[in-house]
């Protein structure tokens, strides 16, 4: 009986040992995505997101602005950014928006849902300002129900507390 428990267990390991195999060396170079192509006003081609794009209005003008902790008011580097996604609008008119405000895991629900919608909304006024028409933005406040950062940290509650800019309907979004 003892022969034929080690007889089975020898048989197993030989089984087991057989069915693994050794992992292969890949030797192949990765490929890189094609890059996309534009021309410029001189007819030549240009690497980059193609215009009108969610991906050239994040690379152009930038689709975040950050807020200090408890604040929602624009500092000079937000109303930069503001400029830019205004200009990129006047650009492409057909162009909606979603200013969505976020704030960090701090706090109540309830506080950042309101902090998020004044974040959000400083955002869409600084935009009227620099003459986007009103009805091409929506807002919200998700509070501290997205976050972009996970941890637990001043970097990353830093990186949180923003108004985030997302393109929702044009003719040239993909």
């Amino acid at each position: 009986m003892k022969i034929r428990l080690f007889a089975i267990a020898a048989l197993g390991a030989f089984a087991t040992a057989c069915a693994s195999t050794p992992p292969q060396e890949d030797d192949t170079t990765p490929i890189e995505p094609p890059r996309e192509t534009t021309q410029d006003q001189t007819g030549s081609e240009t690497a980059g997101p193609t215009p009108g794009t969610t991906e050239h209005f994040v690379q152009t003008a930038g689709d975040r602005v950050f807020f200090d902790l408890d604040r929602h008011d624009l500092n000079a580097e937000a109303r930069e950014t503001l400029r830019r996604q205004a200009a990129w609008l006047a650009s492409y008119p057909d162009a909606r928006i979603l200013v969505a405000g976020n704030c960090d895991e701090r706090g109540t629900r309830e506080y950042n849902l309101a902090l998020g919608a004044r974040r959000a909304n400083a955002a869409e006024s600084y935009l009227i300002s620099q003459g986007v028409d009103p009805s091409r933005i929506s807002t919200t406040s998700y509070g501290k129900e997205r976050p972009t950062c996970m941890q637990s940290s001043e970097r990353c509650w830093a990186i949180n507390r923003n108004a985030t800019t997302s393109i929702v309907g044009s003719s040239y979004t993909n």
